[in-house]
């Protein structure tokens, strides 16, 4: 089937608004958010200018991860509603305009699903235990790990089962949670499994996936031993783990684009891979293989100029040279809010999070500047973009949770050495006096809102010159109409060091990382992410500019 031309496609310039289910909105009063949720306040996302969504796992799942531990692909899990709940939220979303897009996870399922349960039963040598990566122990007993490779989440990355008969048995591999085994794509049938899955929902009508851990799957045969480099992030270092971005990951990728091509020209996938350096990226954004990558080399980088002109350079140049549009994002599900994040040098390494004793504590003021000047800067460059809920209400990351109330289980692997990803997780407040702040009307919320969220909420921002809400709503409609995603850019030279900027078509954009002030050329400001007065641009501040007519 032909592919669309490259001015069509849609998700070549798409902002696309991430859906983080539980905590975006919460029909029935539980404390956690749901499908019908989502369904009654995708009219407020219409209103904010997005052209698509993409929801965090809804699946059936034991949620030990959030979901992202899936024990059925091809259902919902009762927390968040029915199959049925979700038509009805495709359809108003595509009643909308809105693209709808889901998350995917294939490196491995819940230890609950029912292909992990039938290998346990099955016992040693069976189809069903090729299925996962099970090995047999070292030591006189095989009392030892297959090998020395440690959990994403903290701890090793394997766990001893017992055979039915009461007797040790072999090791399974999970690179995160022992309640996440990992599968074996070696074994053609875990292929037709996903596959199948692909079609399932795309008869159902979504547009695109988004595939969780796209760098993982495959692993170098013999499961050699690893120690990463110590500081790495989360996920150890993607240069040379043997669990990470290997070569073969690339022909499932191939066979699922054809599959989506079955479909028609306009149905994506999207690779959440943490992969270095971003030359290496694109190989997952090849003409055959997915159609985005996420790029987490521009969410890493600090707010500073030189930093940032390099990183959308090599962005530009890499994705370019595949023929691939480069994606945007400053804040997801799985990092720091960047309101905080920018507010502290440098941020906790990727997943670890911040918490009651991190010190020092980011200011709150200096983080919602810093992000609406980076979200500026970031919505006029040409490619994809990302938006996490709650970030247009200039929401900070949740510092002060209980220790008894955390869900992440990388602060229980880890014995609270670190936080995790609860403070970026918190139901998002909607009305300032209402329960919980209008998340549900019972007040229940899975994770404790802080007492600030009612200063946040939407109905306090909608319409208020100023406001994040407002903010984000002008940039998103002046980058719809002058067409900034498919545009090309034209980097000014400033002597300032602090200071980046660019001309896109008739609009230019200049952001100031540092604490000086900046002289503007003449014009019309049309979006300024603080106060611009008397001709010069503060500290913390981008502004886009339309030239003076004749």
């Amino acid at each position: 089937m032909a592919s669309a031309s490259p001015a069509t496609d849609w998700w070549r310039t798409a902002v696309i608004y991430q859906v983080y289910p539980r905590s975006f909105a919460d029909s029935n009063g539980d404390g956690v958010g749901d499908l019908p949720g989502v369904t009654s306040r995708l009219g407020a996302l219409k209103d904010l200018g997005v052209d698509a969504i993409w929801l965090s796992p809804f699946m059936t799942s034991p949620q030990h991860d959030a979901g992202y531990d899936v024990a059925d692909y091809c259902d919902v899990d009762p927390l968040f509603g029915t199959l049925a709940d979700f038509d009805d939220m495709r359809d108003a979303a595509h009643g909308l305009g809105l693209k709808v897009v889901i998350d995917l996870v294939p490196n491995h399922s819940s230890s609950d699903h029912r292909w992990f349960q039938e290998a346990l039963a099955a016992g040693p040598g069976s189809e069903e235990r090729a299925r996962y990566i099970f090995r047999e122990g070292k030591g006189k007993r095989g009392e030892l790990p297959p090998n020395n490779w440690d959990s994403v989440f903290g701890g090793p990355a394997w766990t001893r089962i017992t055979e039915s008969d009461g007797t040790p048995g072999p090791w399974y591999l999970h690179l995160f949670d022992i309640s996440q085994p990992d599968f074996d794509w070696t074994n053609p049938w875990v292929h037709e499994q996903f596959r199948n899955i692909l079609r399932f929902w795309l008869e159902r009508g979504v547009d695109g996936f988004r595939v969780d851990v796209a760098h993982g799957l495959v692993k170098v045969a013999g499961l050699p031993d690893y120690t990463p480099a110590p500081g790495g992030s989360m996920g150890g270092d993607t240069s040379d783990a043997p669990y990470w971005a290997q070569d073969g990951v690339h022909e499932i990728y191939r066979d699922w684009h054809r599959v989506l091509a079955e479909f028609g020209p306009d149905r994506i996938l999207t690779a959440e891979a943490w992969v270095k350096p971003l030359s290496k990226l694109t190989d997952w954004v090849r003409p055959d293989e997915m159609q985005q990558a996420f790029n987490f080399g521009y969410l890493e980088t600090p707010w500073d100029a030189i930093s940032l002109r390099k990183v959308v350079d090599a962005s530009l140049e890499a994705f370019g040279s595949v023929g691939a549009p480069s994606t945007w994002v400053l804040s997801n599900h799985d990092v720091i809010r960047h309101t905080s994040r920018l507010a502290l040098t440098p941020p906790p390494l990727q997943g670890a999070g911040i918490g009651p004793d991190t010190q020092p504590k980011p200011d709150d003021a200096v983080g919602l500047r810093r992000a609406r000047a980076a979200t500026a800067f970031m919505l006029a460059l040409p490619g994809s973009a990302y938006i996490y809920q709650g970030e247009e209400l200039g929401l900070p990351e949740a510092i002060d949770l209980p220790d008894a109330a955390r869900q992440d289980p990388t602060f229980f692997r880890t014995g609270g050495e670190l936080y995790g990803r609860d403070g970026c997780r918190v139901p998002i407040p909607w009305e300032a006096d209402a329960p919980a702040s209008g998340f549900n009307t019972t007040g229940a919320s899975w994770l404790p809102q802080p007492a600030s969220w009612p200063l946040y909420a939407r109905d306090a921002q909608v319409g208020v010159p100023g406001s994040t809400l407002e903010f984000y709503r002008d940039a998103l409609a002046l980058r719809s109409e002058h067409a900034l995603g498919a545009a090309d850019i034209d980097w000014l030279e400033f002597d300032d060091a602090d200071v980046i900027g660019f001309r896109s078509g008739a609009v230019t954009v200049i952001a100031n990382t540092g604490a000086g002030t900046v002289e503007l050329p003449a014009g019309r400001i049309v979006l300024c992410s603080g106060e611009a007065g008397d001709g010069l641009l503060p500290g913390d501040t981008t502004v886009w500019i339309l030239a003076a007519a004749g």
